[in-house]
């Protein structure tokens, strides 16, 4: 058991383990304060001019680093609670409305502020207050009706009823109430959370028809890239056989064209190798840490802790780096790099350096608004520490491995010393078209799981089908391999010699059309306002499409890379 747990044993709320006994303190958590429509744009509890019980205060804490980074402010609420012991209603505090508390709840009310609480780890939402039909008089709530169930002696469910409308007028005094009623719950504490979820929502018919709809499109690509490569190539094959029975002069008087003839040049470093292998190693990463981060999501119920899920995906970031170093120092080798102390270096802080720069540009906006949202001076040191300390001394291992192991260039075919000039092609063959188009088939595959996960992040849905999340990361891999190995195949026929930075960013191309539906999804189905809350999200929506990018591209280009490697294995080389 976790010892926080157990050296703060007067603050149940710090874990929801917590078992109860009859009168113990119970404590109510104030969280942050917010509008309804900008879900990210929170601020303290405390920050509007409410007032706080007489009970002595506890020092509000972090308990995870996910916690810290996604703005969580608990504050103690100063009410006396105490388990089963029922309070009538009560008066904790009055509030002395002066004119610039009014304004301030004026202010809250006609932006649909609502605040968020918790009784031990379970959230419970409120609304502010609420104005006429007029938009004149404006009225807040004083009265907190809270009704908590309980299964044995632990709580299993928690309700908030607002009552108590009272009139904000200038220099009066408003008290503030509560009272708490208990009632036994037949909710096993397993449970508990199961009222926050939205089945109807995630598991609605057109959820099961899009994965359905996906599924269908993978056998049919499979199917068709079977057909069309095995058919293509065995008469590529039997072509090329014919042609070794022939005489020299026969050959140079023939028909020569197509993949083979680019034997000499298609294992060619590509250009840019250094920042290439970095991607690829990235991409090999994100792919690992999604994976990973999903399957713990289908067997734990990440959903129930706050901030989980982020805490879950850092650690295992960090714990999968050696992937990164392995992936990215071996092709840095294979493709003759020498300075491949520089490639660890990229490739280690590329991430890092890409979602640090993000956060730290949204901070200043959050910090210029005084928002929750603000990352605390520690926390940023706590992420450098794991990026320095752990992160890179484990791609440090990985590079090593990957150099020693795998590094050497075993190419099927020898390299030219001479680049072989490339032919001019029709315009829907050169590498920016397939580059364009190759992003639309994946995008296809993914696009109303989007819809889902953007709703569950940007709208107030807590996600749980982490199965449904499986099934389309594998779907997506073979629809991303299978377009790709068609792209290249398309390019090498054409001789085309340069696969690898097209099969990469043929693939990468579902990033640029799933950020552009970020546009869409912004302005139909939000109702999102301000600078704040419009920079953070497009500014994360553009890390998650380029991290979405960079995953795609390297398993686009792996898969391309071992059917290169296969076709020319296959055939004589002279």
């Amino acid at each position: 058991e976790n010892p926080l747990h157990k050296a703060q044993c007067l603050v149940n709320a710090l874990g929801s383990q917590e078992q109860y006994t009859d009168k113990e303190e119970v404590v109510l958590w104030m969280n942050t304060v917010g509008p309804y429509h900008n879900r990210q744009e929170t601020y303290k509890y405390f920050s509007l001019p409410f007032c706080v019980g007489t009970k002595k205060t506890i020092s509000h804490y972090h308990e995870t680093l996910g916690e810290a980074l996604q703005g969580v402010e608990l504050e103690f609420s100063g009410l006396d609670i105490k388990f089963k012991d029922e309070v009538m209603q009560t008066t904790y505090c009055e509030i002395e409305l002066d004119k610039a508390k009014r304004d301030a709840f004026v202010y809250a009310i006609k932006n649909h502020y609502w605040y968020q609480m918790y009784i031990d780890d379970l959230p419970i939402w409120g609304i502010v207050g609420e104005a006429d039909e007029n938009g004149e008089d404006h009225y807040l709530w004083t009265y907190k009706k809270l009704e908590i169930g309980f299964n044995g002696n632990r709580i299993v469910d928690v309700n908030l009823t607002s009552e108590g409308k009272v009139k904000l007028v200038p220099n009066t005094r408003i008290a503030m109430s509560y009272s708490v009623k208990w009632k036994k719950s037949d909710v096993k504490f397993e449970d508990r959370f199961d009222k926050y979820l939205d089945p109807s929502f995630f598991q609605h018919r057109i959820h099961w028809f899009s994965i359905f709809n996906s599924f269908m499109m993978v056998i049919f690509l499979v199917g068709l890239v079977s057909m069309i490569l095995m058919r293509t190539l065995r008469k590529d094959y039997a072509r090329y056989s014919k042609e070794e029975e022939m005489d020299d002069m026969d050959r140079d008087l023939g028909d020569e064209y197509g993949w083979k003839q680019v034997h000499g040049d298609v294992f060619r470093p590509s250009s840019h190798p250094m920042i290439f292998s970095s991607l690829i190693g990235s991409g090999c990463q994100i792919f690992s840490v999604s994976f990973i981060v999903i399957v713990v999501a289908m067997i734990e119920d990440l959903y129930t802790e706050r901030g989980s899920m982020l805490s879950t995906a850092i650690f295992v970031y960090a714990a999968t780096s050696p992937v990164n170093g392995y992936f990215g120092g071996s092709l840095y080798a294979k493709q003759g790099g020498r300075r491949w102390i520089k490639q660890m270096f990229i490739g280690a802080f590329l991430i890092p350096a890409m979602v640090c720069g993000t956060a730290f540009f949204i901070n200043f906006i959050a910090m210029y608004y005084h928002a929750s949202r603000a990352i605390p001076f520690g926390t940023m040191v706590a992420v450098c520490c794991i990026c320095l300390f752990v992160i890179l001394p484990l791609n440090l291992v990985g590079t090593i491995l990957g150099r020693n192991l795998s590094g050497q260039p075993n190419f099927p075919c020898r390299v030219n010393a001479v680049p072989r000039p490339i032919p001019e092609k029709k315009w829907f063959m050169e590498p920016a078209v397939i580059v364009c188009l190759g992003g639309i088939l994946p995008f296809g595959s993914i696009f109303i799981e989007m819809y889902f996960i953007f709703t569950s992040f940007w709208a107030y849905k807590i996600y749980y089908v982490y199965g449904f999340m499986m099934l389309v990361l594998v779907i997506l891999c073979i629809v991303t391999v299978c377009v790709t190995i068609v792209c290249t195949y398309f390019l090498l026929n054409a001789e085309d010699y340069r696969w690898q930075w097209t099969s990469f960013l043929s693939a990468a191309s579902t990033a640029v059309y799933v950020y552009m539906y970020s546009f869409y999804y912004y302005f139909f189905k939000t109702k999102m306002y301000g600078l704040f809350q419009t920079s953070f999200y497009f500014g994360y929506m553009a890390v998650f499409s380029t991290s979405l990018g960079i995953m795609c591209g390297a398993v686009g280009y792996v898969g391309t890379s071992a059917f290169v490697r296969k076709i020319y294995t296959n055939v004589k080389i002279d």
